[in-house]
């Protein structure tokens, strides 16, 4: 389903740390260039460098030498801006919505460190969504047009780009699927098992994780709403499903909540 780092949780590795050369380009925008190699870094294997030969990384570690700092409740880019540059994000958790004419904020999906940004803007070369970081984050800025360039040269980072793509559309799909199929528990119980399963592909814990985005956010997502989802909530911790305090969520019946989805993994 969607994407969505929902959270920060119990790490079994952690994110290289900055750069010592890393100095701000400009203390308003956050911006940093500096040596950034993809080969080295804990997430190529869930990122775009993902399947490359060393070849290939090192093109691609030429390519990606600025890096952006985003605070939590900053914008990345917002419906209407120009498409320059796609982003992959190192730390940290962002939400992308659509905001209504009557205010009304429409969540299209989180994002979590190891997945890209910004793919929204390469048809109409213009964003069509918010992105907004929902705790303090950093990210890896790729020039798409230089992308492109290498991509032509290299068919083992055209296959990644491909592939990065090929995630985007599943989850779009599984969106709908939710939408369009499923009751409220069986939403919350995929998009819990969705969180889980990206959370271990990063080397952290599938059972236990801090939420980022808020009930309101989850429901936006879901199609559904604050009170249903605080219903829902409440209603795994009574049976036994998960235990819930604020935002720290720890799984207790992984089969369980599998059960509860599963005719609809099984189409």
């Amino acid at each position: 389903m969607g994407t969505t780092r929902l959270a920060a949780v119990t790490p079994i590795h952690r994110a290289p740390a900055l750069h010592a050369a890393c100095v701000s380009a400009s203390a308003n925008t956050n911006v940093a260039k500096c040596p950034t190699n993809c080969s080295t870094c804990n997430l190529h294997e869930v990122c775009l460098p993902c399947g490359l030969s060393g070849l290939e990384l090192e093109r691609l570690d030429n390519l990606v030498y600025t890096r952006k700092r985003i605070k939590r409740g900053e914008s990345l880019y917002q419906a209407g801006d120009p498409f320059k540059s796609l982003y992959a994000i190192r730390s940290g958790f962002f939400k992308t919505c659509i905001l209504h004419d009557d205010g009304r904020e429409q969540v299209a999906a989180f994002h979590m460190a190891g997945e890209i940004m910004g793919m929204d803007g390469i048809g109409t070369e213009h964003h069509n969504l918010n992105a907004v970081a929902l705790e303090d984050s950093e990210v890896c800025v790729i020039v798409f047009a230089s992308l492109e360039q290498a991509s032509s040269e290299m068919r083992g980072l055209q296959h990644a780009f491909n592939k990065v793509m090929s995630r985007e559309i599943v989850r779009n799909q599984g969106v709908m699927m939710l939408l369009g199929t499923m009751r409220a528990e069986e939403r919350l119980a995929m998009f819990l098992l969705n969180l889980s399963q990206r959370f271990m592909a990063r080397g952290y814990s599938p059972l236990e994780f801090h939420l980022r985005m808020t009930r309101d956010e989850i429901g936006s997502y879901l199609g559904l709403k604050l009170e249903t989802v605080s219903r829902a909530f409440s209603s795994f911790q009574q049976g036994g499903l998960v235990s819930v305090q604020q935002k720290h969520i720890r799984i207790l019946d992984m089969p369980g909540l599998k059960r509860m989805v599963g005719q609809h993994l099984a189409n």
